[in-house]
């Protein structure tokens, strides 16, 4: 990896050696040439459709429906690969001196300490990789590296997600990331319907990458094992999409693809994703055919909602995405259509706003509960549709 040195520090290079950037670019440009092979198809065969008969121009329809997708789906691959292959970092000059009492503080806590590289990114976040092995007899915690790292640089470091939870006897390498400015708390409280021993409702809290948090909350059609599936189904897939990279708008609309196209052995279901940078307070909703979501500050209560259908319902989808800047002590609350459909048999869905900004809470698990239980109230007991409430507080280190 090539430095150039400047008054102390590197200026912006490459992160992978030139080979392998190259190589990427390279793979890149193949899956664009094939997302375009893909559109020309696309185009003549487009003319070429004609309604002699209504199955057969169906199936002609899905078939060009799904070539499209394709296309999609390999241009955002590459793009991905562009994206790796571009990305730049600075090295940083940390000091003979500082490294050096670095390496002794961690000998004595049995940490012994080949190489450091102090690192800072596009974005400005900076990061730290360590090659480090423990020493004979001892266990140190890799999390306990990321202390020493916060004091001699001044700044608070943490370990990847991926690190193992000790430093390894061998050597080898560790990563840390700048910690970020916000932290969570979260907090669910579920019903079943009453008639099925199995909710409906499935949802999942992940790290995307390092310093986000993606909610997902899916309402499949129904009830039961069929419904749980379904949601089960697109719960999953948002997962592993957003965990090798693709964007939520990607991530939905593939999704949304493999539903229209298991046909009628596969039922519709609705998508809430609330995603936060946790370095920067953003977050971004994305909601298809989903309830309301709300942004709770002190008392004041935004509703966050859009008027579209579930997934697997039509081809083109109609999907926007919400951005807010979130504060420190900001509450998101999430829900499925049970909430409200148990609040309208009693004061009715359009008092929640009030009842929400009533809530003095600071707990997410104990507001999640409040508010199912309050909805319960309202509805006798009686659970007509699975309920969900998906509750994140937001908090600032600062």
């Amino acid at each position: 990896m090539k430095k150039q040195l400047t008054n102390g520090e590197a200026t912006f290079d490459s992160i992978l050696p030139e080979y392998g950037k190259k190589k990427l670019l390279m793979y890149a440009d193949s899956f664009r040439d094939l997302a375009n092979t893909f559109t020309d198809i696309q185009q003549q065969e487009k003319a070429e459709v004609i309604a002699e008969d209504r199955q057969e121009y169906l199936w002609k329809r899905r078939l060009l429906e799904n070539r499209d997708l394709m296309a999609e789906h390999l241009n955002e691959v590459a793009q991905i690969m562009t994206q790796v292959a571009e990305e730049s970092c600075r090295f940083i000059h940390m000091g003979d001196r500082k490294i050096k009492q670095l390496s002794h503080a961690m000998k004595e806590a049995g940490i012994l300490m080949k190489e450091v590289f102090l690192l800072e990114k596009e974005d400005g976040h900076r990061e730290v990789n360590l090659v480090m092995r423990a020493a004979k007899g001892t266990g140190p915690e890799v999390e306990e590296v990321g202390n020493f790292l916060s004091v001699f640089l001044n700044m608070r470091f943490m370990p990847v997600r991926t690190s193992p939870v000790f430093v390894g006897k061998e050597w080898g390498s560790y990563q840390y990331v700048e910690e970020p400015r916000f932290h969570v708390l979260t907090g669910v409280a579920k019903a079943v319907k009453e008639t099925e021993s199995i909710s409906g409702d499935n949802y999942s809290f992940m790290e995307v990458r390092e310093g986000g948090l993606a909610a997902v909350l899916s309402d499949g059609m129904g009830s039961g094992e069929k419904a749980c599936r379904d949601s089960e189904f697109v719960v999953d897939f948002v997962e592993k999409f957003l965990e090798v990279g693709f964007s939520k708008e990607t991530a939905v609309q593939m999704i949304n693809g493999a539903l229209i196209a298991g046909g009628e052995s596969q039922n519709m279901s609705t998508l809430d994703i609330c995603q936060m940078d946790l370095y920067t307070g953003v977050c971004e909703f994305i909601k298809i055919g989903s309830a309301p979501s709300y942004i709770k500050r002190e008392n004041l209560i935004e509703q966050v909602s859009a008027r579209n259908l579930p997934l697997g319902v039509f081809y083109e989808m109609d999907m926007e995405v919400t951005r807010r800047r979130l504060v420190d002590g900001d509450y998101i609350i999430m829900l499925s259509d049970g909430i409200l459909d148990a609040l309208s048999q009693g004061i009715g869905e359009e008092m929640l706003p009030e009842i929400l900004g009533r809530i003095n809470l600071k707990n997410p698990s104990e507001i999640a509960s409040h508010i199912l239980n309050f909805c319960l109230g309202q509805s006798k007991g009686k659970v007509r549709d699975d309920m969900t409430v998906m509750v994140i507080g937001i908090w600032d280190e600062n």
